[in-house]
């Protein structure tokens, strides 16, 4: 049995995730207490009815704190029940700007004198232990519900709790840092395509702009060190049973040199014979 533990941010897009899984075959159950969670998943054993896929979400409404979260963890590796955690988050603007749109109330509303700001960092505080122990988190701040759809069948339709999945990030510092970086790298030390003016509209998937970065001998030198450096990490991160690993590319946009990087990365990995994808963030920004 394929189990995967769901939780993180409110108005992050758990319920966004759990459509994603039950498109591809999970048994999903919502606002599970965590005390509780063991305890269902000796009775889906235990039953006729039997479920290769589960995804039980569990966060701040059902109850989820450090105390729980410890509790649920020991209860089900006591049990032997093999397990992972999916952990969806979003930055606080966006969560902000998420209430605002649907006007629902935050679950630590009441607890904060109805500051939104104050809940959400509130939540953040509690669920770090969650945060912790996450074998994937998916950031979902500037994804469509397709591109989470993507990533949802991407980390387990293919049941990736047997191989890890790396995926390769543009982005652009100027519009943030991505929050579920493992791996993050900044290419703003190499000549800028942007004061070309030939260039400035074009992208990094784009030859002429590929050509300009990697024309550089610094360019060359830096790549062939990342793809050193990722290549000793990687078996460390499968050694110690990574399901996924986010390399993220920054550069000052996120149109030009992030993206050729990590379209090379990308290439370099496949090469290697390894399950990765690449997405470019910030590339239509």
């Amino acid at each position: 049995m394929e189990l995967v533990l769901v939780t993180g941010l409110s108005g992050a897009g758990k319920s966004m995730v759990v459509d994603a899984l039950e498109d591809i075959g999970f048994f999903c159950v919502d606002n599970m207490p965590p005390r509780l969670i063991s305890t269902f998943i000796q009775l889906i054993l235990g039953s006729k009815e039997q479920h290769e896929k589960i995804a039980v979400v569990t966060d701040i409404r059902a109850g989820l704190s450090a105390e729980t979260l410890s509790s649920c963890v020991n209860d089900m590796n006591s049990a032997g029940i093999q397990y992972k955690v999916l952990f969806i988050t979003a930055e606080n603007d966006e969560l902000q700007r998420r209430y605002k749109l649907t006007r629902r109330k935050h679950p630590l509303s009441d607890k904060c004198n109805g500051m939104l700001m104050d809940a959400i960092e509130l939540e953040k505080k509690q669920l770090r232990p969650a945060l912790g122990i996450a074998d994937c988190i998916i950031d979902t701040t500037h994804m469509s519900p397709k591109e989470c759809k993507e990533r949802v069948a991407t980390l387990f339709l293919e049941n990736p709790l047997r191989k890890m999945h790396i995926h390769c990030m543009s982005f652009g510092f100027k519009h943030g840092a991505p929050a579920d970086a493992d791996l993050m790298f900044d290419v703003r030390c190499l000549p800028n395509p942007f004061y070309i003016e030939e260039l400035r509209e074009h992208t990094g998937l784009e030859p002429q702009v590929r050509d300009y970065v990697m024309k550089w001998e610094e360019s060359g030198t830096l790549l062939a060190k990342l793809y050193d450096l990722i290549d000793y990490l990687v078996p460390l991160y499968e050694k110690e049973g990574k399901t996924q690993l986010v390399i993220a590319i920054g550069c000052s946009g996120g149109r030009h040199r992030s993206v050729v990087f990590a379209e090379s990365i990308n290439a370099h990995m496949l090469s290697c014979g390894l399950l990765s994808t690449v997405n470019h963030r910030d590339i239509t920004k």
